[in-house]
Parts: C-alpha cells; sequence; structure tokens
C-alpha cells in the first residue's frame, strides 16, 4: 500500500531529512488542527473533546492506510454541521450518554458505507456532484454555521428551528447582547484575521486559543459572564459502542455525509498532489476513510474527512509522507493527557470566531461570478443548491444538491446536437454546416447527420425529432447517418432508428459506427435490414458511392 509503505519507509529511516520536514510538518499543522477541531466540536453540538479524539484515531488509521501523501484527515466544516443536525433530530435534549452513543453510531455508519461502497467500486462517486452544485451546497453550508455561531460571538442563546426562524430569533435577542463576550469575540476575530491575512498558514488559532485560555484564567472571564468549555474529561478516549437501534434513524444522514467526507477527501487530496507523488486511488480512499471513521466511532470520534486548509498546512509546512499526519494525531493525543484542564478555560466565543473565520471560505462570491460568465444555466444550480440548504436544511440540501446534479446531466445530454456534415470546397475536409462556412459543398439527395454523444431512452425522442426535421427541410434521398461521435446506443434509441427506417422512404446508410455500437446493430438485425451496400466505413465512402450511383454529372 501506498500510504503505509511511504510512512514506514519514514520512520525506518528516523534520522533522514524527510521524516524531520514530516514532523516539523506534523507539529505545524496540529497548531491549526486542533483548535479547529475543537471548535468543529462545538458546531457540531459535542464537547470539545469529541474534536480531540476525531484528530487523534482517525489521523492515524489514514496515516496507514490512505493512497495520498499529505491529506490530513480531521473534522472538516462540512461535516461538523451535517452531523450536528443529524445528532440534534435524534438526541434533540442533548443528553450526554444518548449522545454519545449516537454519535459513535452515526461515524460507524459512514464508515460502513465508505468499506460497502469500495465493495461496490463505487471510487467514481467523487465526481457525482457538479462543481456548480457543489459551490452552491458549500455556501448555503457557509452562511448556516455564521449564523449558527453568532449567538455564541454575542453571548446569546438562541433555540435552534430553521434558518429564517433562528435568524428572526437572533435579531430579537440583540439587545440582550452581552459585552464581555462580544469583546472577546471582536478581539479573537481581529488577531485571526491579521495573522491569516499578514502569513497564511500561520498557527493563528493556536496562538489565539492560548491567548484567549490564559486571558479567561488571569481576568476571570468566567465570572465576568463569558461562557467558557468547562470541565474537559483527561485522559485517552475511551471506548464507545454505537446503538443498533439508531441505526434506522440515522441510516439515511450517514449517507450524505459519507458523501460530503469522501467527496472532500477525494477533493484534497487530488488539489496537493505533486508530480513524483503517486496518483491519489478513488478506491483506495474508500476504504482509507472508511476505516478511519469505523475506527474513530469506537474511540467517541465523529465523523471526519479530509480537510483541504489543513492539508494545505501540511504541504506548506514542507510534509512529505503520512509521518506528518502520525505527528499530528500525537501532539492531539498530548493535548488529551496533559493540557485538557487548561481547555476548560477557553471562552466558547472564542471557539466561535475560529468555526466562523475559517468558515467563511465556504462562501465563494467570485466562484459565483465566473460560474455566471462562463455559463448561466449552471450558475442558477449553484443558486438553488445555495438556498436548497436554507430552506430545506443541511442534509436534506444534499439531495437538493444531488438532484440538482442529475437534472443538469439530464438536461445536457437530452438534447444531443445533431449536425448537417458538409464538405470543404477543394479540400478533403467535413465538418458541421454553419454560416461562418458558406462556400462548402453539399450533394443533391444526400444529407449527412452526425449526432453527438451517448443515444438512450431520454434523448431518443428528441435526437429522432430532429433528424425527422431536417429530413423534411432537405428532403434527399439518401440519408447517411454518422456515428463516429456516438459512443453508444441504448435500445430505446436503436428501437426508434429501427422503426424510423422502415417507416420512411428515404434510403438510410449508417456510416463510421463505433464497435460498440456496431455490435449494438447486429445484435438487433439491424445490419442485415439495412443489407450490406448501407453500412459502410465512413463518410467519405458514402459520399463516393452516392456520387457513384447517381453518376459522373451528378451535380454539387
Amino acid at each position: 500500500m501506498t500510504g503505509l509503505g511511504s510512512t514506514v519507509q519514514a520512520l525506518r529511516h528516523g534520522a533522514s531529512s524527510e521524516l524531520r520536514f514530516d514532523v516539523v510538518a506534523g507539529l505545524t499543522a496540529a497548531s491549526v488542527v486542533l483548535p479547529k477541531a475543537l471548535a468543529f466540536a462545538t458546531v457540531a453540538g459535542l464537547p470539545v473533546a469529541v474534536g480531540l479524539y476525531t484528530a487523534f484515531v482517525p489521523a492515524v488509521i489514514y496515516g496507514l492506510l490512505g493512497s495520498s501523501r499529505v491529506l490530513s484527515v480531521s473534522s472538516t466544516t462540512t461535516l461538523a454541521i451535517l452531523t450536528g443536525a443529524e445528532l440534534g433530530s435524534v438526541v434533540p435534549d442533548g443528553d450526554p450518554a444518548r449522545l454519545a452513543a449516537a454519535t459513535a453510531t452515526l461515524t460507524a455508519l459512514v464508515g460502513v458505507l465508505l468499506l460497502a461502497a469500495r465493495l461496490m467500486k463505487l471510487g467514481f462517486v467523487a465526481s457525482f456532484i457538479s462543481v456548480p452544485v457543489l459551490t452552491g451546497f458549500k455556501a448555503g453550508i457557509g452562511v448556516v454555521i455564521l449564523l449558527d455561531q453568532a449567538p455564541k460571538l454575542l453571548g446569546l442563546h438562541v433555540s435552534k428551528q430553521s434558518f429564517f426562524a433562528d435568524l428572526a430569533s437572533l435579531v430579537q435577542h440583540l439587545p440582550a447582547t452581552s459585552l464581555p463576550t462580544l469583546t472577546v469575540a471582536a478581539i479573537t476575530l481581529a488577531v485571526l484575521v491579521c495573522m491569516e491575512w499578514l502569513r497564511p498558514h500561520s498557527p493563528a488559532p493556536l496562538a489565539t486559543v492560548a491567548a484567549s485560555i490564559i486571558a479567561s484564567w488571569l481576568l476571570g472571564l468566567s465570572a465576568a459572564g463569558v461562557a467558557t468549555v468547562g470541565t474537559i474529561p483527561q485522559g485517552p478516549p475511551s471506548l464507545t459502542l454505537p446503538d443498533l437501534t439508531l441505526v434506522q434513524a440515522l441510516l439515511p444522514g450517514a449517507m450524505g455525509i459519507a458523501l460530503m467526507s469522501f467527496t472532500e477527501s477525494i477533493a484534497a487530496g487530488r488539489a496537493f498532489v505533486r508530480p513524483s507523488d503517486p496518483p491519489v486511488d478513488a478506491n483506495r480512499e474508500l476504504i482509507a476513510t472508511g476505516a478511519a471513521n469505523l475506527g474513530g466511532a469506537l474511540c467517541g470520534a465523529m465523523p471526519a474527512g479530509g480537510g483541504t486548509s489543513q492539508t494545505g498546512v501540511v504541504r506548506a509546512a514542507g510534509g512529505r509522507t503520512q509521518a506528518a499526519s502520525l505527528v499530528t494525531a500525537a501532539a492531539s493525543l498530548a493535548t488529551m493527557l496533559l493540557l485538557a484542564p487548561l481547555l476548560g478555560f477557553l471562552p466558547q466565543a472564542t471557539l466561535a470566531a475560529v468555526v466562523i473565520v475559517y468558515s467563511a471560505s465556504l462562501i465563494q462570491p467570485m466562484e459565483f461570478r465566473t460560474i455566471f460568465r462562463v455559463r448561466r444555466m449552471e450558475f442558477h444550480w449553484a443558486v438553488v443548491a445555495a438556498v436548497g440548504v436554507l430552506v430545506f436544511g443541511t442534509l436534506q440540501g444534499i439531495v437538493v444538491a444531488i438532484v440538482l446534479s442529475l437534472i443538469g446531466l439530464a438536461l445536457q445530454t437530452a438534447h444531443p446536437p445533431v449536425a448537417v456534415v458538409a464538405r470543404k470546397r477543394g479540400a478533403d475536409v467535413l465538418r458541421p454546416l454553419s454560416p461562418e462556412h458558406p462556400d462548402d459543398e453539399t450533394f443533391d439527395g444526400l444529407l449527412i447527420l452526425r449526432p453527438e454523444g451517448r443515444l438512450y431512452f431520454a434523448n431518443a425522442q428528441n435526437v429522432g425529432e430532429r433528424i425527422r426535421a431536417l429530413i423534411a427541410e432537405h428532403e434527399p434521398n439518401v440519408v447517411v447517418l454518422d456515428l463516429s461521435r456516438v459512443p453508444d446506443i441504448e435500445y430505446s434509441a436503436l428501437q426508434m432508428l429501427q422503426e424510423g427506417a422502415r417507416r420512411t422512404s428515404v434510403t438510410l446508410w449508417l456510416v463510421d459506427c463505433n464497435p460498440g455500437v456496431l455490435e449494438m446493430v447486429r445484435r438487433a438485425g439491424f445490419d442485415q435490414e439495412l443489407g450490406p451496400d448501407r453500412l459502410l466505413f465512413n463518410a467519405r465512402t458514402a459520399i463516393e458511392r452516392y456520387r457513384k450511383l447517381q453518376g459522373p454529372s451528378a451535380p454539387s
């Protein structure tokens, strides 16, 4: 295995410069990953210790099994908000014991689903949601997170209902804002934004978290009304078993979370591949992320996946292998064992500020602008995906995103172009007839049509209508159907073609059939219906044959 091999190789040569790079990169990543893991746990409505568990066990397992040399696996913004929405639906009262069991069940389901996807070789699902739809979905998630964390910045308590109800409730509670809490949040936001602007990928989260803990302890912020994290259990994670009675309720949500975990992991892994690195194997990633989530579930972790920002930190710090992930995991374990009591002084407003700063990147106005400039239809899909998250909720927003992607795919394939082919005058070049080339040659009584794309049940009727319209317009004696641009023809489309050939008085010739299409034509017996003289090699052969049949004086 590539991931295990590169990690073991780096560890085996302990004095090598490669391992030294990984140690530095792992510690640098830990300074970013651990504060964010604590913050993302609060986004999911879980104790902050769960964030440390998620930065520990999944990172170790992925580090041994993953195909990416630098992918950092932990909690992410998207996974945290999806997890919180799902857990809130099954544990509305927040009972700690039931919440821990539900978290283990959800994470285990995500792991099992990813491993099952590998058995079914579903690695291609990584590209299942189109980029514009994913852009809209993430923007919607970003807006939801900003609203979700706003009450913590202001020291308010708002009952969660729906996005627009929560927004109205927040506005109503604004007069009750806690000034000490708002002050802590404002200072944290200012420090984070300035540090990220001056030194991207710096340990800004670690610095702000450490400063907030010290300030909270020295100034007694808790007594001043600033909410803090509170007691955190010290020590390694304990064994947590899933609750099988929750499987049915959590399964639909786990499917969406598994899809997003895999999609984010593949995107992050491929974004930081160097030319000298082995390629990221989608099916291997299913095994690695599935096992990481399954192992994490037994230790109380929330669903995990690869994060783009934290992986960027590893690469920027000089990480070479997954040994960097093992160093980050070791730092997480050390934090559990040694620093847990200090983390209890951490203000909730600081965690909310960390979440907001690192979730704002989900909202990409320039990406929307680019999509709008390139293709208006897909811009509309992006907007609908974003609004779908706000109106229907985060998990339902995944369904909206998938449905939009399917609709987009159907629209793109339901109306494949059917070109009239002509010959460039004075040259042996065949190309679609267009106003840009008015001098191209056509042949009286001969119409060459070239459909493009796979022909199947969803577009067979549209293609048939387009062909009939062109036949009525040009009134040919012979129609040459050039299938060189058709990679496959499904039964419904082939049946439509056969029926059309039987009913029309126009002679039909098929030319340049791809091997798969030719095999279908032969299986259906269509080649025997046409006869050997009407199944030709290519369009040029058809032109020569037609001109011979018409005689040497055939007009152009």
